[in-house]
């Protein structure tokens, strides 16, 4: 491979493959060295890998690809449909009806004395044929086999259709992703899987670096390396001090240009994901082998994954050759040492070890399956007990015969067959297709949610949308139209509502105008010309910016002839925007030892900071305490209260020798470190007003929300004068109601006690009536969404959505139920953090995505009713039978038909359903409300004694009725004939079922319950071929369905009998909800719910499913419940509980790998940064003050 490396990179380029690998195995002054002595320079490596840094890349990057590879990891091949299929024979019940199904075949063919076998069963022999047995034997062992297959083969083509499915949404998200590069010296937004060695990347903040590179320049760049070295603090990065700059990290803070030097599988990342995937198959491999724990670390710790120098590893370890450097550092300590450590973290992941907690659904529905199985397994094996002591007693006590040589084999195969019928009831009560519901309805709604510009990035956040109760939003492109122009002007002691005229300023001042906005602002934001004439200028970077530089053009002046004279690369020292400084300060050398700093920012901030202020002559006045208080009075808060977003520019002269009132002289170059010292005793400019208008379409979305129970709040850094008028406008604030409308400081002050620490009880009394916070700092955001999921004010607790664009908003938007990223102005980091990516940053499309989510749980809950209200009847059926007939009257087979239309079929059908405006008309339910409502109890006992009822009558009354043989004198006998009465019987539980299945439909009491129905096509083709297979069995079916054809008047008979549960549905309706006493399953504990911690509640639940898992690990419906959300885990990015999931993630390029390491540090769902809250709460966090927010938006 080393061979390779330099035999490709030798002839073409000046450095090779295997140099450039080493050269990003170095850090800090070590790798500044190497650049310096060995290549030159970062310049001379340009030119050496033959690309420019003002250029970019230029022409054909064929041969580049060739030789220095593709931002790619290529995924593991997916999982073969033969994989899927024998994955879905380890379900323990199928292996179960699989044995049984062959040991009832194998008796069938065996022989035994048929003198005896005669003697003892003369009345037997006499009613049948004696080739009977021979001839119907093997029929029923035959056709549970074939049931089973049909049963695997369709869970395994789910599997792989779902698989396909996530597989493609993932590259949808892969897609989404991009990366700002140079190229043909024009800045270009590509996919990162495009970026190659040699590419010059604007890096910005909020980035996740998706490749290695070396700095070419850069202005106050800070890092999150926690992902690589564990460390939580920023790491400040330079071209002069430390140009490394490593894929998978977060830019935190400031902005500079790099160039690519390692891409996909030769990158840090690239190499690390290598390191992970042979820890993971040498554990795999190690763990068949060796059980003992002792001797499983020795195995891991021979896995090839430790470096030397690596205190946290073995000293005897060796690299693997892809991670061999020059140096023996090949990849920094700790990110080894968590890869090595990953497998043996595996047993406290089983054990639930820093899991994170499941969402509202799927702790409902774990909850639910685990109470089913348990009722389940006792009416199953109760049933079992029943049917072989009632047969015992009647052979031998009331018979009196005895247990013979000659009679075993049929007495073995009787018992064969009540286990069956056991496993058979096991198998129709476990609702082994809720699993299958839940991913059909997540699946489709996701897909379809795509067009609603909702870009969904963790299953579960889809159905939790459906129960939020409150969402956090931002301002700024979210609720406005992130279209920002400037509107008003303070300049030189006059305010302007239109663009003044460039040619009334003095030459001074209008120099400062242009200059401090062009300057300073990131150089990646620009605006360009329209695509259509008549358009507006399209705006490319941070819009705040972009008004102001829009704000040049109207004053028919160039921004780009300012920057040519001033290129980045000049720039003396940039303070880049965060949420601390609420401004931006940028220092140009203006010659001879001169210096000039611009600031712009939050006026109120800024003005603060100024000293003096400049006249209409272009001469600087006195600017004192008093002077801004009147200018905030008469200026500022006048176009805050229009809902303009205000920003101040003001400039400050460092000069040598005699120096004006308002400039500062040196001596020497100041310490630009001084931050403090640097941006005081400033000159105000001007004062701009920044109108960003509401959406057209914003107002009817919130008034949406509050029908349907969700209480909007505004959470933004702006005015708190201009969040006032822009709420007002929304209709998140009305006149007259109490709303609270407070800023970052005051929010503060009544929330924390006297130590200065967060107090639930004095949050509890503000988020309730809080509908703007303004001026908020991303600390403050997370502390109010924390407070609001972890109040018990409300009965069925909170569930909180969250919107953010911005760095700092990583911890709110991880802490939320569902957070939502910004698409188009959101930061990688937050969408990295997010579940849900809004594409168009549009409030509307929140709203579409909380009607997918109610849409989800009603369509599971739906499924439910149905799933349920057939459980019961087929469970008391088969119970009833055994004990009173001593068979079950659904024959095995039969059942596992009904089972294979409540499950697949049924959940197919109903997981479809399209959402409709009346899912916003009522209120959410709620993180606490029980799964099965009261309405849904009503309509599931009320159809299931309906149907027990219409059953009874038949299986005792049914021969009389229909003036045939009942046939119950033979049902216990083995092998007996089926007859039209059973037939009957199953025909018309499978017709009520059908119909029952439209009742299902609505689950609200609604009297029309065809309403909609022609828009879903799916039930209705599911619900007629459903009905064609059942006319099919019934009329052909015959030894191996256990079915007699019936008659047309028996059909009718059927048919009306399946009418009546509509009809039946219609009185159930008319029964009053509100007097029907609360009901829930007795089995299973709750106390999560009445807990005493909000968080606890889930983590409650955690431990009582692991206990579950363990004591019913054999239940169907629970196996396939893992089984399934393991393929949910594919598109979900969780590797807590599988850590073989990444297998099906496709996540090609390197830039998802973070996701990936995070994970496998313990967290589901989100990653968690070393910096986050979520690690240390304090306010101390690294997240807080230190990273980066959209500018001036503080968002």
């Amino acid at each position: 491979m080393t061979a390779a490396m330099d035999r490709q990179g030798g002839t073409e380029f000046g450095i090779s493959l295997r140099e450039l690998r080493e050269l990003m195995e170095h850090r800090k002054e070590d790798g500044l060295n190497l650049i310096k002595t060995k290549y030159g320079g970062v310049l001379e490596m340009c030119k050496k890998l033959k690309t420019s840094p003002t250029e970019g890349l230029t022409g054909d990057t064929a041969d580049r690809e060739l030789v220095f590879g593709t931002n790619v990891i290529p995924p593991k091949p997916p999982k073969t449909f033969l994989q899927l299929v024998w994955e879905a024979l380890q379900d323990v019940t199928l292996l179960i009806l699989i044995v049984a199904a062959v040991i009832s075949l194998g008796l069938s063919f065996y022989k035994g004395d048929s003198e005896e076998v005669e003697s003892e069963d003369e009345s037997y022999r006499a009613k049948a044929d004696s080739s009977l047995e021979e001839k119907v034997g093997w029929i029923d062992g035959l056709a549970i086999l074939v049931a089973v297959a049909v049963v695997v083969l369709v869970t395994a083509f789910n599997d792989w259709s779902k698989e396909k499915q996530f597989r493609g949404l993932q590259s949808k998200i892969e897609h989404e992703h991009r990366f700002s590069v140079i190229r043909n010296g024009e800045l270009h937004q590509i996919p990162v899987s495009e970026i190659l060695v040699g590419d010059i990347a604007q890096v910005k903040y909020g980035d996740l670096l998706p490749a290695d590179g070396v700095l070419i320049q850069s202005n106050d760049l800070k890092i999150d390396e926690s992902s690589l070295t564990g460390e939580s603090d920023h790491v400040k990065k330079g071209e002069n001090s430390d140009p490394m700059l490593l894929s998978g990290t977060h830019v935190m803070e400031g902005s500079g240009k790099m160039l690519v030097t390692a891409v996909g599988v030769n990158s840090q990342t690239g190499i690390i994901f290598a390191l992970l995937n042979t820890s993971d198959e040498e554990y795999e491999k190690k763990a068949k082998q060796k059980k003992d724990e002792d001797n499983s670390e020795a195995d891991i710790d021979n896995t090839n994954v430790s470096v030397p120098n690596n205190s946290h590893n073995s000293a005897g370890a060796r690299p693997p050759p892809a991670a061999v450097a020059k140096d023996g550092n090949a990849v920094d300590n700790a990110v080894v040492a968590n890869a090595a450590g990953d497998a043996g973290e595996e047993k406290e992941k089983k054990s639930g070890f820093g899991r994170k907690e499941k969402s509202v659904l799927q702790t409902k529905l774990t909850r639910l399956a685990i109470q089913i199985g348990y009722a389940g397994t006792a009416i199953a094996v109760l049933t079992v007990i029943i049917l072989i002591c009632k047969f015992c007693i009647n052979e031998f006590a009331i018979e009196g015969r005895s247990w013979t040589t000659e009679s075993t084999t049929r007495y073995i195969e009787t018992f064969v067959k009540y286990f069956i019928i056991g496993v058979t009831v096991l198998v129709v009560a476990v609702p082994e297709g809720l699993p299958l519901a839940v991913t059909l309805a997540l699946a489709y709604s996701v897909k379809k949610m795509m067009h609603d510009n909702n870009l969904v990035r963790h299953l579960d956040a889809c159905e939790t949308m459906g129960n939020a109760t409150a969402i956090c939003s931002d301002k700024t492109g979210t609720l406005t139209t992130n279209r920002m122009t400037v509107v008003e002007s303070y300049i030189g002691g006059t305010r302007h509502k239109t663009i003044p005229s460039f040619s009334s300023f003095p030459g001074e001042l209008g120099t400062l105008i242009i200059e401090s906005v062009s300057v300073n602002s990131g150089y990646t934001s620009k605006c360009l010309p329209p695509e259509n004439e008549g358009d507006h200028l399209q705006q490319v970077g941070n819009k705040t910016e972009c008004s102001l530089l829009g704000f040049v053009l109207d004053l028919k002046q160039s921004y780009d002839a300012i920057r040519e004279q001033h290129p980045e690369e000049s720039l003396v020292k940039v303070y880049t925007f965060n949420s601390v400084r609420k401004s931006m300060s940028t220092v140009i050398n203006r010659g001879n030892g001169n210096y000039r700093l611009y600031t712009k920012g939050a006026s109120e901030i800024v003005l603060k900071k100024c000293n003096y202020i400049m006249n209409k002559d272009g001469s600087a006045d006195q600017f004192s305490p008093n002077n801004q208080e009147e200018l905030v009075k008469t200026v500022i808060e006048p176009m805050a209260t229009n809902g303009l977003r205000t920003i101040c520019i003001a400039y400050k002269d460092f000069v040598r020798g005699t120096a004006n009132s308002n400039e500062v002289t040196i001596d020497d170059e100041p310490d630009w470190d001084d931050e403090d010292g640097i941006v005081k005793g400033l000159t105000c400019i001007y004062i701009v007003g920044i109108e960003d208008p509401v959406r057209d379409e914003v107002p009817g979305a919130i008034k949406q929300c509050k029908s349907a129970g969700i209480f909007v709040r505004m959470v933004t850094g702006d005015n708190v004068n201009t969040a006032r008028s822009i709420a007002s406008k929304c209709g998140i604030i009305i006149p007259g109601d109490d709303g609270l409308v407070l800023d970052g400081k005051e929010f503060n002050r009544r929330i924390r006690d006297q130590s200065g620490e967060v107090s639930q009880q004095k949050l509890d009394e503000v988020w309730p009536t809080l509908k703007v916070l303004a001026r908020s700092s991303p600390q403050d955001k997370y502390t109010l969404v924390k407070g609001i999921i972890d109040s018990k004010l409300t009965a069925s607790r909170e569930v909180v959505a969250v919107t953010g664009d911005g760095t700092n908003d990583g911890p709110a938007l991880k802490k939320a139920d569902v957070g939502f990223a910004m698409g188009i102005s959101g930061t990688d980091v937050a969408k990295e953090a997010s579940d849900i990516i809004l594409t168009d940053d549009n409030f509307t499309s929140i709203v579409k995505a909380v009607m997918w989510g109610r849409n989800v749980y009603d369509s599971i809950a739906k499924f439910l009713q149905f799933q349920l209200t057939v459980n019961v009847v087929a469970v008391f059926v088969a119970f009833i039978g055994a004990c009173i007939i001593g068979d079950s009257p659904l024959k095995a087979i039969q059942m596992l038909w009904v089972n294979l239309i409540m499950d697949t079929l049924a959940s197919l059908a109903l997981a479809t359903e399209l959402p409709s405006a009346e899912l916003l008309l009522r209120k959410p339910y709620g993180r606490t409300k029980p799964l099965i409502s009261k309405t849904m109890w009503k309509n599931i006992v009320g159809h299931g004694v309906y149907q027990i009822i219409v059953i009874l009558v038949l299986l005792f009354k049914g021969g009389d009725l229909f003036g045939i043989d009942d046939g119950i004198e033979d049902a216990q006998k083995l092998h007996a004939p089926p007859n039209q009465h059973f037939t009957i019987i199953f025909n018309t539980f499978v017709m009520m079922t059908l119909f029952n299945e439209v009742n299902a439909r609505k689950i609200h009491e609604q009297r029309n319950i065809a309403e909609g129905l022609q828009r879903n096509p799916v039930f209705i083709g599911i619900w007629i071929g459903t009905m064609v297979l059942q006319v099919i069995i019934i009329q052909f079916g015959g030894l191996a369905f256990q079915t007699e054809s019936l008659t047309a008047d028996q059909w009718l008979w059927c048919i009306f009998l399946g009418v009546g549960c509509l009809i039946w549905g219609q009185v159930i309706t008319t029964i009053p909800t509100h007097k029907i006493p609360a009901f829930r399953l007795p089995c299973g504990k709750r106390k999560g719910i009445e807990g005493d911690e909000g968080d606890g509640y889930e983590e409650e639940e955690d431990d009582q499913v692991g206990e579950g898992r363990g004591q019913i690990l054999w239940v169907r419906g629970l196996t396939r419940l893992q089984q399934q959300i393991r393929v949910v885990n594919a598109f979900q990015m969780d590797l807590d509980s599988h850590m073989d999931s990444y297998d099906k993630r496709s996540r090609p390029s390197v830039i998802s790998l973070q996701s990936l390491q995070a994970a496998r540090g313990g967290v589901s769902k989100k990653p968690i940064l070393a910096s986050s809250p979520e690690a240390d709460e304090s306010s101390n966090s690294p997240w807080f003050g230190r990273s980066e927010s959209i500018p001036y938006a503080d968002e």
